[in-house]
């Protein structure tokens, strides 16, 4: 199993008190809920995402140990706050350069970007509590150790974490076909490079928050690229033109 697991009503309860970064609980559907009030109301005090499952579900996760109708997965590590990330551009002085995730439910293409993202030094990634890969144990084994220096924030609404940044002074570019080049674009300054999902790309509503949809050329007969390879390549323009207009003002 490559994502730890911790299963059984009291083991639950003590993670979910002691404060270490949890991805999300499955709960037993038929189960006797109303004894899980206290662990429901602490999942939603702590804006953990959870979900009601049948019994089948848990007995296959845990090989039929006894897991009194609940497991957690607990995070590779703690996530960060959107003010965190913005908090590390100012201590760099630099503007602030972000990646943010529309619902990739790939973990090697999380772990991949959060590698590239390490790279290129940009200063964090954002990501949806659902419908998307959490920071499990595959991701933190494919991003080859960055998952320890990325700081990846989990926001319940992505539509509203863009309109935050773009109060706070960040430009969106998204991602996705059909818009201008993004050699040709002018991707300097504070930035926000949004990717989609492997299957559907940007959702409608974040892509019309963006305020420009700029796009990677593509010569060949293969109308798409993996989202973990678009990423880099738009992660690393927006790394060559920051190089190119500080040398210019040199």
């Amino acid at each position: 199993m490559n994502d730890e697991i911790v299963y059984g009503k009291n083991p639950v309860l003590e993670l979910l008190k002691s404060g270490k970064p949890v991805n999300k609980v499955l709960i037993q559907s038929e189960g006797p809920n109303g004894r899980n009030q206290e662990i429901i109301a602490l999942l939603h005090e702590k804006s953990i995402p959870y979900q009601f499952v049948d019994r089948q579900t848990l007995d296959r996760i845990t090989d039929r140990e006894r897991h009194q109708g609940m497991l957690a997965y607990i995070a590779a590590r703690e996530y960060s706050s959107i003010d965190d990330i913005l908090a590390l551009a100012e201590e760099r002085q630099e503007d602030p350069f972000i990646l943010m995730l529309d619902e990739i439910e790939d973990p090697h293409n999380l772990g991949a970007l959060l590698r590239t993202v390490d790279a290129v030094g940009a200063h964090g990634v954002i990501i949806p509590k659902r419908r998307s890969v959490a920071l499990t144990g595959t991701v933190a084994k494919t991003s080859a150790g960055a998952v320890e220096y990325v700081r990846v924030a989990r926001v319940s609404n992505l539509v509203q974490a863009l309109q935050e940044l773009k109060k706070r002074g960040c430009w969106v570019s998204g991602a996705e076909a059909g818009g201008r080049g993004a050699f040709e674009a002018d991707l300097t300054g504070a930035r926000v490079i949004v990717i989609g999902s492997e299957g559907k790309g940007i959702s409608r509503l974040l892509r019309e928050k963006c305020d420009e949809i700029v796009s990677l050329p593509m010569k060949g007969q293969v109308t798409s690229l993996n989202a973990s390879v678009a990423g880099s390549v738009m992660l690393y323009e927006v790394l060559r033109q920051r190089i190119s207009s500080t040398s210019q003002k040199v």
